[in-house]
């Protein structure tokens, strides 16, 4: 806290430009984590162990797999999943446990507010932080799939992007939700939610081979949004729901924004 009111200290003297604010909440949270470098290893190795013991271990047995009418390995099916599964994952993470914390235990916020910060620039800003988190994840899982010859489109570039957006929609809807929570025990429906949605999103198989009730069911959820957009563009075959899924996250995460700053202003200035 000490080094984002040093930070702060040679602007109080003017009201902080659009953006600025944010941006400074963003750079408090890259020096508080400059040193815990291996939260992001761990955070960064679930979805390559998954890779390599799903996308490649059963891969192996899986032959003439299929994907938009090209056949395609199964190894390579998997990875866009687990890029926008690690995107979530990086996403949420900050916007749940940690959001929570620094609300209702440190009240990081409430000191924030004492300074020209707004709460509209404590949500973008820590939707930022967000976006960077799963940016870093997805870029390191992208490499290792151009380092296991698994990428073979030039679309893949728009990845990160995307792993953006999915972070950012994550990292709202996540907030949004934390600031209705009230115990630590809340977060086992987070848990509770996550798992279906990571297990059931098309990761691992293709949406046809659900009935179709609950395909409908899988197809309105933002992960598999996220993981439409992701595999479409690295196996380079974009179609119209690439941009169902971008104009879906979009919504979401901006329903997300919405929800926590008025949240925000309920909790924390009333």
């Amino acid at each position: 806290m000490a080094l984002f009111n040093a930070a702060l200290g040679a602007t109080v003297a003017r009201p902080l430009r659009g953006g600025e604010a944010a941006r400074m909440l963003l750079w408090r949270n890259i020096l508080v984590y400059r040193r815990a470098w291996l939260v992001f290893i761990t955070g960064f190795l679930e979805p390559v162990f998954y890779l390599f013991s799903i996308g490649i271990g059963v891969g192996a047995m899986v032959v003439g797999f299929e994907y938009a009418g090209k056949p395609v390995d199964y190894r390579e099916f998997v990875a866009p999943g687990m890029i926008a599964a690690s995107a979530m994952n990086g996403s949420l993470l900050d916007a749940t446990f940690n959001f929570f914390f620094k609300l209702k235990y440190n009240k990081l916020y409430d000191q924030m507010l004492a300074t020209p910060l707004r709460t509209a620039d404590i949500a973008v800003g820590e939707i930022l932080w967000n976006q960077l988190r799963s940016g870093i994840y997805v870029t390191a899982f992208l490499l290792i799939m151009v380092a296991m010859d698994l990428v073979h489109s030039w679309w893949a570039i728009l990845v990160v992007p995307a792993a953006l957006l999915i972070g950012s929609a994550f990292g709202a809807v996540g907030m949004a939700l934390t600031t209705y929570m009230s115990s630590w025990q809340d977060f086992e429906k987070v848990t509770l939610a996550m798992m279906p949605m990571f297990l059931f999103s098309a990761t691992f198989f293709p949406i046809t081979a659900y009935p179709e009730w609950l395909r409908w069911v899988v197809e309105v959820t933002p992960l598999y949004r996220g993981v439409v957009l992701c595999r479409e563009l690295t196996l380079g075959v974009p179609s119209w729901g690439s941009l169902i899924s971008v104009v879906y996250l979009l919504a979401f995460g901006a329903v997300g924004l919405v929800v926590v700053r008025r949240r925000l202003d309920s909790l924390l200035l009333t």
